[in-house]
């Protein structure tokens, strides 16, 4: 049963993520994504850390997942909040 409860907290999750997300005005993107890449890093330290503790092969792959999709999350936010801030630059060539 503790499974089912996993899945059924995970899917409730990503809804709730996803309807809080799409929420947000453009304009607070870049403070919002610059401010929560760091949660990104500790994803991925958890996974890698979940992944170090599998035992068994179905454990080893979920957690091969987990740490690929948490690289990319990391990886993803910063390139948009960097891009994101790259559109703010003043266009004159100052810093």
């Amino acid at each position: 049963m503790e499974g089912f409860i996993a899945i059924y907290i995970f899917i409730l999750a990503g809804f709730v993520g996803y309807e809080v997300i799409s929420k947000v005005p453009v304009i607070l993107h870049t403070p919002l994504m610059s401010g929560s890449n760091f949660v990104h890093g500790i994803v991925l330290v958890g996974a890698m850390v979940v992944l170090g503790q599998a035992e068994g092969f179905t454990e080893q792959l979920v957690g091969f997942i987990a740490v690929v999709l948490a690289a990319g999350n990391a990886v993803g936010g910063y390139v948009v909040t960097e891009r994101m801030l790259e559109m703010f630059k003043s266009s004159k060539g100052d810093k």
